[in-house]
């Protein structure tokens, strides 16, 4: 089974635990956790004192965050990454360990990219196999319909917490 790769595992770490996008403008907060600065700043906008952090719950006495400019640097690199490998530029770059040969197809069996030669071999030949183009663009659908649903579900969720602040300055 192959390792993690780039396309699973760097673009959830260069999202926001709240917007579950890139981060735009990123800000480290006082337990470390970084999200974007628009998203801590909503996120916190009714609080006046212990200011908790939305991923570990952590609290601070004050508002306190401040830019991190070496992510936001990193997360240029991974939007450039992240547009290499949708074209399949990295993927082919890659190669097969065992091979040196070109990642042209992608076994769904064992979710991995394999090179034609592998796809001769006894552990894959029974296995269903598509070119990399076609399941670039099947998963890719898939997520875009998973990234739709998790959008509508926030902006719901978002709308509850908007209403309950209200219900609470009200109280206030």
């Amino acid at each position: 089974m192959a390792s993690p790769s780039f396309n699973t595992t760097l673009p959830s770490e260069a999202s926001c635990p709240i917007c579950l996008e890139y981060f735009q403008d990123p800000v480290s907060i006082h337990c470390g956790h970084n999200f974007c600065r628009g998203c801590i700043t909503r996120c916190w906008e009714w609080s006046t004192t212990n200011f908790s952090c939305p991923q570990c719950r952590e609290t601070a006495a004050e508002r306190n965050f401040r830019p991190s400019r070496e992510l936001a640097r990193v997360l240029e690199i991974a939007k450039r990454l992240s547009l290499q490998a949708a074209r399949g530029e990295i993927i082919e770059e890659e190669g097969c360990e065992r091979h040196q040969e070109p990642l042209k197809i992608f076994c769904k069996d064992d979710e991995t990219f394999i090179c034609m030669i592998c796809r001769e071999s006894r552990t894959h030949r029974s296995h269903t196999m598509l070119p990399v183009q076609d399941a670039v663009q099947e998963y890719k659908g898939q997520i875009q319909v998973h990234l739709q649903t998790l959008k509508e579900e926030r902006d719901k969720l978002l709308g509850f917490r908007e209403a309950e602040m209200r219900r609470s300055w009200e109280y206030l």
